[in-house]
């Protein structure tokens, strides 16, 4: 699990609460934190100030409260916490692994623990909503998937197709079907 982690672990750019202009990126690596900013400023004390870089171990970061702070203000206490966990090893393995894998191990889900898995990240959200999940759901479920169903799907969406009963999908094909042959005519 370890060579899932490459070199840089985390790594978030922002900017500075309002009315600040200021530039900030926190940088963590496998043995450093690095807290770089940059003051953007029209007055005069300011204007040739050069970008400054801090670099702390991780346990030189775990013990300071300042950086700490500076840091909650531009990223707010979630990021604080997370790359607290971060220096002191707690690594979150599943978020790193790549998005065709976790499709895969999504499908080994029942629905409705794929739908509280939705909750849990925006990520997990975007990959338990997408029609490359609910296309292969519908393939494990569905003795055939014919050429119709499958010109249905990208005007509904795979999801869609496998909440609707069996009779309306059997009337949208058709009505489809007549469509296209009223088109040819």
């Amino acid at each position: 699990m370890a060579s899932l982690i490459g070199e840089t672990v985390f790594e978030c750019n922002g900017q500075a609460p309002a009315p600040s202009k200021d530039f900030y990126q926190l940088v963590i690596t496998k043995k450093e934190v690095i807290w770089r900013f940059w003051k953007i400023s029209l007055r005069s004390e300011f204007r040739n100030t050069n970008p400054g870089e801090l670099r702390e171990t991780h346990k030189g970061y775990i013990d300071d409260d300042s950086l700490q702070a500076q840091i909650a203000t531009v990223f707010g206490a979630n990021i604080v916490s997370y790359t607290l966990n971060l220096c002191r090893g707690n690594f979150d393995y599943l978020e790193r692994l790549p998005d065709t894998l976790l499709l895969y191990l999504i499908l080994y889900l029942d629905l409705e623990d794929v739908a509280q898995l939705s909750q849990t990240s925006r990520r997990f959200e975007k990959l338990c909503s997408s029609d490359a999940l609910w296309e292969r759901i519908v393939e494990n479920s569905c003795d055939t998937i014919t050429p119709e169903m499958r010109a249905l799907s990208k005007e509904m969406g795979w999801k869609q197709i496998f909440f609707t009963n069996k009779l309306q999908l059997q009337m949208q094909i058709r009505r489809r079907r007549q469509t296209s042959e009223n088109l040819v005519v």
